[in-house]
Order: C-alpha cells, then structure tokens, then sequence
C-alpha cells in the first residue's frame, strides 16, 4: 500500500512542478527514482500518465485525473498530522522553523540558542528561506515572515511594525552630511525605473548606479561606499551602515510568526513561539526610524 502511494504521490509532484528535477527535489529523491515510481503507477493502473517528449513529462487526462486523486490523498493525511501535531505535548523530536536568512541573522539566532539550550531533545530544523512555504502541507512547522498578508489559514502573531530607510557606508553617510549638495547615486533592484520616489523631492538629480537582485548583493555594495541604499531599517543597522536622511522613511510590510491552526498549540511550536515573543517584545526601536530621520 506504500509503495502504491508513493508511486501516486511521484505522479502528482510532476505534474505540480512541471519537472522530473524539481519534483525529486520536492519529494527528496533522485529524478531517476521518480521516472520508476512513475512506471510503476502506469504499470499498476494500466494507463499513461505521461508523455514522454523531448520538452519533458506532459500529464494526459488519465495523469491529471490521478494527480487530483492523489492531491485529496495527501490533503487527507496531511490533515492528520498536523491535527496530530497539534496534539503532541512532548519537548522532543523534530521541529521546523521557517524565516528570512537576514532576520535569522540579526535577530533569530539567539532564540535558536536558547531553545536548543533548553530543549536539547528537540531536533531544530532551520529554513532560510525568503519564498513563503506552505504550512497547510506543513513545509514547515512554524514560520516568520515578512508580510502584510500572512495566510488567512493560519494562526498568527504581529511581531513588528517596520520602515525603510535610506542607508549608507559611515564615510559615504559623513560626505552627505558636509555636502548636501553632492549628486546623490543609488544601489537599487533590478525591477528600479529609477531611484525612489520619495528621495525625489530632496534629490531631484539623483541616479541609480547599480543594480541587483538579491538584498545581500545591495547590502555588500552599500558597505563598499558604492552608494545609497534602501533597506528595512533592522537590515541597514544591523549591517552597520549609517541611516541617511536623503528620503522620509517608508512603512514596509510586518513581520508575523505564523503557524497552521492545528500546529500552533503543540508543546515545540507553543515553546518556540515563547522565546520568539520575548525576543520582539519592546523591540519596536529595532525596525522603526528615528524621529530626526
């Protein structure tokens, strides 16, 4: 019956992610044992599931018929287990926390420190991860995000209002201070027309230097003296840059902690959740600009 079920389960992650690589990722297998649990479905039902085409897998009717199948199959025992979860009382065994690898960085680390000290029978698993999982699958236990919209699904908690802010390297940030004046350059995102509308009133010659996709990327080049950046303000102090008054800050999106409604009063979550309040709890200063910025 397993094994039944991990050949439905194979066909149902190709047809959800399109791929045979992004499927065996998803079910952390090889590719090849995907393509056999795929054969043995087709085998065992007597139909194709897929064309095999030069552009890869492509489901038939009978593929996406068994792929609905399987999808209410793993809704069902997904639905166990996070009831099931929910109902765990035990500080032991494995938990998974899902953040962004900046916030992790700057204010996440020192929670994992004292949970792990204090809940050594627990087997933390981080993920650094700035794609929102989904914790109705339960891609993960416990979540922090980002967001102004964190899942209607689920149960959660406001950690933090937050700002932007410009930022920029301490030597960069003292010339702006001796000359007002100078022509003010940005290191923005690749998705930038053009440097933030709200530095235009001030700085109505300003140009954007470079651009990247990644917020590590623009930190980097912030902390080169490269330019002006715009960041949330935690990003910007915690890296050591110098918030510049070259724009009015910004409200960004809130930082929540999230879980599935049946997750949420387990013992390791219910734990977690302690430390990771206490953690933002008067730490409103962290994310939020300065008055006389």
């Amino acid at each position: 019956m397993k094994d039944d079920w991990d050949d439905l389960r194979a066909v149902l992650m190709v047809v959800r992610h399109g791929a045979l690589a992004r499927a065996a990722k998803a079910l952390g297998v090889n590719y090849t044992t995907v393509a056999r649990r795929i054969a043995q479905a087709e085998e065992a039902y007597g139909v194709r599931f897929f064309e095999r085409l030069p552009a890869g897998y492509v489901p038939t009717p009978e593929g996406l018929a068994a792929a609905e199948a399987a999808e209410a199959m793993a809704e069902r025992e997904t639905g166990l287990r996070l009831r099931l979860a929910g109902q765990d009382a035990r500080l032991s065994g494995p938990l998974t926390v899902t953040a962004p690898s900046l916030l992790i960085a700057s204010h996440l680390c020192t929670v994992f420190d004292a949970f792990t000290r204090a809940h050594p029978d627990v087997e933390l698993r981080v993920l650094a991860a700035n794609e929102v999982l989904n914790l109705n699958r339960r891609e993960a236990d416990l979540a922090v995000r980002i967001s102004n919209d964190p899942g209607d699904t689920l149960t959660g908690r406001r950690l933090a209002q937050q700002h932007t802010a410009a930022f920029a390297a301490p030597e960069l940030a003292e010339r702006l201070a001796a000359e007002p004046g100078m022509p003010l350059e940005w290191i923005g995102f690749t998705f930038w027309d053009g440097p933030p509308k709200a530095s235009r009133a001030r700085h109505p010659e300003g140009r954007v230097r470079l651009r990247f996709d990644d917020m590590t990327a623009v930190i980097g080049a912030a902390k080169a003296g490269l330019g002006v950046a715009r960041m949330p303000v935690f990003v910007g102090r915690a890296a050591g840059l110098v918030q510049v008054p070259v724009m009015p800050p910004q409200p960004y999106q809130d930082i929540w902690m999230v879980a599935h409604r049946d997750v949420w009063p387990a013992a390791k979550v219910a734990a977690m959740r302690a430390l990771i309040v206490a953690r933002f709890a008067g730490a409103e200063a962290e994310f939020l600009s300065r008055p006389d910025r």
